[in-house]
């Protein structure tokens, strides 16, 4: 466990462990910390992020600094940064100064100036957010939030939005999501045994309806119906 210590120089295999020590406890810390840091970026989550790769790097490169301060210092912030996710949940004062409610940056067709200002973003940043969405004229948007996470929500103008069934009065048949059965030639026994179904039904209707061995499908979901459709691996 010398690698954990602050030294004057490493060898190859110090330098390797300790490579592998910082990225699992990486690992554990951003499963830790929940889903909400990985896939949205706010005040907190940004904070986080930015000390917690300076912290872990610093030991990366420099043999004289310790592994065990940097996890030491790690761990004292991530339980910060729970707790300030906390006080966000429980205390509207805090949750205000920390993630401010979403603002408008275009109301009714009309480009809001100091909406922009606001999110510090140009009319470009704006246009090019637009496009993304496949709107091409802003007098089309009823309203566009800039929200905490630095996203914009777009609103169309009822008199834009696309026609659907329900406007038509037409009725429709209920969504159901197919199950995944089979991923890369391996079949998933729990959702086989979430649908009532079992292995050997699997096999036989695969070689009897189309013919194929499991491990020559890349994926393979089924319906509501029993219908199953296949993606095969091709080289």
């Amino acid at each position: 466990m010398d690698f954990f210590q602050s030294q004057e120089s490493l060898t190859g295999i110090q330098w390797i462990l300790r490579a592998i020590v910082s990225f699992f406890f990486l690992l554990f810390v951003a499963k830790f910390m929940g889903q909400r840091s990985l896939s949205q970026l706010r005040l907190l989550d940004y904070i986080i992020a930015l000390i917690i790769g300076n912290i872990i790097a610093h030991p990366l490169s420099d043999p004289e600094l310790g592994l065990k301060g940097s996890m030491i210092t790690m761990t004292v912030l991530v339980l910060l940064y729970l707790a300030g996710v906390f006080l966000s949940l429980k205390w509207g004062t805090f949750r205000k100064f920390v993630e401010a409610p979403p603002f408008p940056l275009i109301e009714n067709g009309e480009i809001i100036s100091q909406g922009l200002n606001r999110a510090r973003i140009n009319i470009d940043i704006l246009l090019t957010e637009l496009r993304k969405e496949k709107i091409e004229d802003p007098k089309k948007v009823s309203l566009a939030l800039w929200e905490p996470n630095g996203t914009i929500s777009f609103f169309m103008n009822p008199q834009y939005q696309a026609v659907t069934p329900s406007d038509l009065h037409i009725e429709t048949k209920a969504f159901h999501y197919p199950t995944t059965i089979i991923k890369e030639g391996k079949i998933d026994h729990n959702e086989l045994n979430r649908i009532g179904k079992d292995e050997l039904w699997l096999i036989n209707t695969i070689r009897n309806t189309y013919n194929l061995d499991v491990k020559e499908i890349l994926l393979a979901t089924i319906d509501q119906n029993d219908h199953i459709k296949f993606f095969l691996h091709i080289s």
